[in-house]
């Protein structure tokens, strides 16, 4: 078993993932999300999820009638993804990497999404590999969309929020308080700014990069408590500002968005 495949195992093995989205703060990251994928899906797209989870986005597709192809690299999710299929999706779920999508064609889906992947990717080589593989396999003027986390947001929830300040400095953070990407991490982070020049060096265009659920880690609490009312405002509020470039850095998740380029079209900046 790779290092990574066990270390993923052991985190999603003992985390329940699938209720993830049941509480009100973490909900916002999937309705944004969602709200984000209607705006460029158009009936009868083929669509790819890569690190699909347990599923939460894949299903809501499929049950819509959509063509969805799930890969997922932890057995124990796919499991439960697999568990929740209905008779009359036509979902396809497998066990897979995304940094091998050799199964798939070239130019095969309407629209791919990888919400997962890049997470738990820790150096170049494996990024790269990942987000070319989601952009061959997506058809020309499809649409890609890619998840990533953001380290300040980390520092923020994790370090000053769980208490690690003093044991995670220079093992989990550099001395310029930059998240370090290793293995035992579990996860991996990125600078807004980071990620969009990593993303220039692809046969892509640029259309938008959305915090997906900005503030609620930090007012997890307050947002947990809101009534319906009050919590439909302050999610009007969360679309009103998850475009903004300066409210973004400490947003948990980030989602950049792109349409893949024919071969002989220049990419836009």
């Amino acid at each position: 078993m790779l290092k990574r495949e066990r270390i993923l195992n052991e985190h999603y093995n003992n985390n329940d993932e699938d209720a993830r989205f049941d509480s009100k703060h973490n909900s916002i990251e999937f309705l944004t999300t969602k709200k984000y994928i209607q705006k460029y899906l158009k009936k009868g797209n083929k669509i790819l999820e890569i690190g699909a989870g347990t599923g939460r986005y894949s299903l809501f597709y499929a049950s819509r009638g959509y063509d969805v192809t799930a890969i997922e690299y932890v057995q124990h999710n796919l499991d439960v993804l697999k568990s929740k299929i209905t008779p009359e999706m036509k979902i396809d779920a497998q066990l897979g990497d995304a940094v091998n999508l050799s199964r798939f064609a070239d130019n095969t889906f309407d629209i791919t999404l990888s919400f997962g992947p890049l997470y738990h990717l820790y150096n170049n080589k494996d990024i790269n590999k990942a987000i070319s593989e989601a952009v061959r396999v997506t058809k020309p003027g499809g649409i890609i969309m890619l998840a990533y986390l953001t380290s300040d947001s980390i520092m923020a929830t994790w370090a000053l929020g769980k208490g690690h300040l003093l044991d995670g400095y220079l093992t989990d953070f550099d001395e310029s308080f930059k998240m370090i990407n290793y293995e035992e991490g579990c996860f991996s982070a990125f600078y807004i700014s980071e990620f969009k020049e990593i993303m220039s060096k692809f046969n892509i265009n640029y259309l938008k990069n959305i915090a997906t659920d900005g503030l609620a880690h930090h007012y997890k609490e307050q947002i947990d408590s809101l009534n319906s009312k009050e919590f439909n405002m302050w999610f009007k509020y969360h679309l009103s500002t998850c475009e903004r470039e300066d409210l973004q850095g400490y947003s948990n998740h980030m989602l950049y968005i792109c349409k893949k380029l024919d071969g002989n079209i220049k990419r836009s900046k």
